[in-house]
């Protein structure tokens, strides 16, 4: 599987992104701000992911989502991959992401990727997002911020 940056005139793919992050706001916000990567299967868009600088030399995972159809067949693990190896190609020395407490699936990913727990912004989707979120039975509260420390050359 490649990933491929889109260009300043290709249209990101919105619905595939507000999968992962429900707010079409933030969504623009932060793809107006960071680079967008599409994964595609067969002429289709299977994923996607945006990378955000967010220091001189950290970059964040901001957002990484899977079709559905596709889901369950490792695309998410290659995705997360990718994004940390074109975040150490590109000199970054730190990559952080970040997600919901009730996003059982994505915890154990971003952990079996290598990334460790770092922080927690106690009530973030609750003062940034006007609708609550419930995930796995789970009320979204709280971001639970992961990093890891990426190896230069």
């Amino acid at each position: 599987m490649e990933t491929k940056l889109l260009k300043g005139n290709q249209q990101p793919p919105m619905e595939l992104l507000l999968t992962a992050d429900p707010s079409e706001q933030l969504v623009k916000e932060y793809l107006d701000r960071g680079q967008c990567y599409t994964a595609e299967i067969e002429n289709h868009t299977a994923g996607v992911y945006v990378l955000l600088e967010t220091s001189d030399d950290t970059i964040e995972l901001i957002n990484i989502a899977v079709d559905e159809q596709y889901q369950g067949s490792g695309i998410g693990k290659a995705l997360v991959k990718d994004a940390i190896q074109k975040a150490a190609d590109m000199g970054y020395k730190k990559i952080e992401v970040g997600t919901g407490n009730s996003s059982i699936g994505q915890l154990a990913l971003y952990q079996k990727c290598g990334f460790r727990i770092s922080d927690i912004d106690k009530d973030f989707f609750v003062r940034n997002y006007d609708e609550d979120i419930f995930e796995n039975g789970i009320h979204c509260r709280d971001m639970i911020r992961l990093s890891q420390i990426l190896k230069g050359d």
